[in-house]
């Protein structure tokens, strides 16, 4: 099985248990039973466990969210889409980042890449670019501490 069609059975799987209360979620950028690793998969499960998350967390559902007035003020068959009502509600939803919710001559037009191909070249940018913030300096000195412990204990010489 390719990285590319593995890519939304793990949102599946994933999903399940977190509706049943699972707080953890395993094994993000596996392949083949965790015996590869996969960076593009990496990128792509990141973007499942969001959108897990986003379903967990729930819906909210009132009278504002299910824009009760706003049916009434709209009347049937006339345009929902440009009502402020729906502008303000529309970003609540789910935001995959990797997913192309875009039409197939827009998505074309833009170099039809695949899904795998662009959590790939994702993975290829925070790679090349990432610059992790530096650990504050009393963390240093607790990490170097547990450390100079370990090795006392071990009788290993740091030189």
């Amino acid at each position: 099985m390719s990285d590319a069609q593995s890519g939304h059975e793990k949102t599946l799987t994933g999903l399940l248990p977190a509706l049943a209360g699972a707080n953890l979620i395993y094994g993000l950028g596996m392949l083949e039973m965790g015996v590869t690793f996969s960076y593009g998969q990496l990128v792509m499960d990141c973007d499942f466990a969001r959108m897990i998350k986003f379903v967990v967390n729930g819906i909210l559902v009132n009278d504002e969210t299910l824009a009760v007035d706003v049916i009434k003020e709209v009347g049937p068959f006339k345009d929902f889409l440009a009502h402020p009502m729906t502008f303000k509600f529309m970003r609540s939803q789910s935001q995959p980042q990797l997913i192309d919710r875009s039409r197939r001559d827009r998505w074309t037009a833009a170099g039809a890449k695949d899904l795998y191909t662009r959590a790939n070249e994702k993975a290829i940018h925070i790679l090349e670019n990432h610059q992790p913030d530096p650990l504050p300096e009393s963390t240093l000195k607790e990490i170097r501490a547990i450390v100079d412990e370990t090795e006392a204990d071990m009788g290993i010489s740091r030189k």
